[in-house]
């Protein structure tokens, strides 16, 4: 079965998801993952977008959350302050997908800023609603692609918190939940239970262990069995391709 590394991130990104529960959702593979999940075995999760958008049925997808064709036949209509002051932070989000230019090995995020070695730096977009999601939600799950620029022993700037300096420190800050998976297109981290350093958990078809560790710029808990994670399905495929992508915007 053939399946590009970005239809298995959507795919593992769906399989992180249940049923019932309230999922804070980006544009882009996280949109498709969660569309996913609610098509087959999350029909009744509800699906907030930061921009005041609930639960929608776009036919096509859209550039941005902006985009009025996200927003089709929405259940709510509302507004930033309200998805975030009256639900994000009331604690009623269970999972919040979240993206960055950068993570280290305890989750944290940056989309602040990128420096370089000779102390230079480019400001970037910034959180939006990335910080409020890191802190609040149950839950976070991200999904990036690999590379050692991007998963680096210290970031230039931490926008959004996950596990702050590991242990317990992220709760010594008065933070509940944190990330709990990190999907890319290599592989799917977990985080250690006790030191809350990343953790490999399973290793996507076709790379090595070597092509997973060689591009991050720090070592994750490494166990001593394996897995590969599970492939698409031919259903889960034609779903991306047919009904929720089908121009291909974000599956490229």
């Amino acid at each position: 079965m053939d399946f590009t590394p970005s239809e298995l991130m959507a795919v593992s990104g769906a399989c992180e998801l249940e049923d019932r529960q309230v999922v804070a959702v980006g544009i882009g593979l996280p949109m498709v993952a969660s569309f996913l999940a609610k098509t087959t075995h999350a029909p009744d999760m509800t699906l907030l977008f930061e921009l005041g958008v609930i639960d929608p049925e776009p036919i096509h997808t859209g550039v941005g959350i902006a985009d009025p064709r996200v927003w089709r036949r929405a259940k709510v209509l509302s507004s930033f302050i309200d998805i975030l002051g009256m639900v994000l932070h009331r604690g009623r989000v269970d999972v919040g997908f979240l993206g960055g230019l950068e993570t280290d090995q305890f989750g944290n995020l940056n989309t602040t800023l990128i420096g370089d070695p000779k102390g230079r730096f480019r400001h970037m977009v910034g959180s939006g609603g990335a910080n409020d999601i890191a802190s609040c939600a149950k839950k976070t799950v991200l999904i990036m692609r690999q590379e050692e620029r991007k998963f680096r022993e210290s970031i230039s700037f931490v926008t959004s918190p996950g596990f702050v300096d590991g242990g317990d420190s992220r709760k010594k800050a008065g933070l509940d939940g944190g990330p709990s998976r990190v999907i890319t297109d290599k592989a799917i981290y977990g985080f250690h239970p006790e030191t809350k350093r990343m953790m490999l958990m399973s290793i996507h078809p076709g790379n090595t262990l070597s092509d997973v560790t060689s591009t991050l710029g720090f070592r994750p808990g490494i166990p001593d069995q394996i897995p590969f994670t599970e492939p698409p399905t031919q259903e889960q495929l034609r779903l991306i391709r047919e009904v929720i992508d089908p121009e291909r915007m974000y599956m490229g």
